[in-house]
């Protein structure tokens, strides 16, 4: 739950990447598949997108069990149990329904029964904006455990006609558990930006309380994903890399000290773009697009997992992450990757795995011995 602030005269805590996980359908759709279905060929599609595969739900699979399930890895890395969590925050354009929002199903099932749940709706930056929100929880004292989850399920909403969107987008999950901390590191900032003026150039025009119905057959197509990608280019492009200049701006660091960029994968030409504008190695740039496609807002953490498991990311490490989606909205936030968490407050997080590890024990009946299988 979320406490009152308090004033404080101590230092607020840093807001520490504690756990972490991901997870993507296990159906895999190729560029090969796509070519039976429109004009399009695989050299076409990695020419243009440098994506060869994306992950898509199967029937029954939708938004909130995708997000549990990568919660549950990132709540194990760090562990410590789901009723242990403050709030639980669900970055997403695409939840199971209007109403209850994601995060409440999440919320339902992993467990977290003492959690505070909503859902943030920042398109393809809602990590980003997530980050932001989770330190702001943490430095006030309102919360000291904090999971965020970014997970989409864009392929009910695309138009599997239209080559322009249908190649670029996949499904999956990807969480951390961010919780206070008494030591360096952790979130160091954030620059959240957006422009509504430029709604058009990514949107779905139905579904809201503007246009809720489907008035007929004809009209279907209002409740499907449109992009003028031209545009989504020019825009995302040099916004993307001004956050990152004005993130190490704030935080007085320089490029040359970031050890990673995780950028959104929308594109790799706009990966690649971004990059440029920078004037950041390539080789500190991290990619996986061809293999998942624009996953929007859990493109990052998607990413930031695999980059962790590769050993591309290490305590002490400056991680630099930058988004750009629909509304328009876009930002960056800079990360230095702690490892394992100074504790604030009562226990450590060594004292919270035990405690973990009895009460699973006595759940099951058995001993509460580290050893007990």
């Amino acid at each position: 739950m979320l406490s009152t602030y308090t004033a404080r005269s101590v230092a607020a805590p840093s807001a520490v990447i504690t756990g972490w996980g991901s997870y993507v359908p296990p159906r895999v759709l190729s560029n090969r598949d796509l070519e039976s279905r429109i004009d399009t060929t695989d050299a076409w599609i990695v020419e243009r997108t440098g994506i060869r595969e994306r992950h898509v739900v199967e029937d029954g699979e939708a938004t909130s069990g995708m997000a549990a399930k990568a919660a549950r890895v990132a709540i194990e890395r760090a562990g410590i149990a789901a009723d242990e969590l403050d709030a639980v925050m669900v970055a997403t354009t695409t939840a199971d329904h209007l109403v209850p929002t994601a995060a409440c199903l999440v919320q339902e099932q992993i467990g977290a029964r003492h959690a505070a749940v909503f859902d943030i709706g920042a398109a393809c930056a809602g990590f980003v904006y997530g980050l932001a929100v989770a330190k702001g929880l943490v430095a006030s004292g309102a919360a000291r455990r904090v999971l965020l989850v970014a997970a989409e399920t864009i392929s009910r909403f695309i138009d599997w006609t239209d080559r322009s969107t249908c190649v670029l987008f996949g499904d999956g999950a990807g969480a951390v558990v961010i919780e206070a901390s008494e030591g360096r590191g952790g979130i160091r900032g954030t620059v959240l930006r957006g422009d509504g003026t430029k709604r058009h150039a990514l949107w779905v025009e139905g579904g809201g309380s503007l246009m809720a119905r489907i008035p007929d057959a004809k009209d279907g197509q209002m409740f499907r994903l449109r992009m003028d990608g031209q545009e989504v280019f020019k825009l995302a492009v040099p916004s993307m890399a001004r956050a990152c200049e004005e993130v190490l701006a704030a935080e007085g660091l320089r490029l040359s000290d970031v050890t990673l960029l995780i950028p959104h994968q929308a594109n790799l030409r706009i990966i690649e773009a971004v990059g440029k504008r920078l004037g950041i190695d390539r080789a500190k740039v991290f990619v996986n697009i061809e293999r998942y496609g624009n996953t929007s807002a859990a493109s990052i953490p998607i990413a930031l997992c695999e980059a962790v498991e590769q050993g591309r990311v290490r305590p002490g490490d400056r991680i630099l992450m930058c988004a750009f989606g629909g509304g328009m909205t876009w930002g960056a936030a800079l990360v230095e990757w702690s490892g394992a968490p100074v504790a604030v407050g009562r226990k450590g997080i060594a004292a919270r795995a035990r405690d973990l590890l009895a009460r699973r024990a006595r759940r099951a009946g058995g001993s509460t011995s580290p050893r007990a299988t």
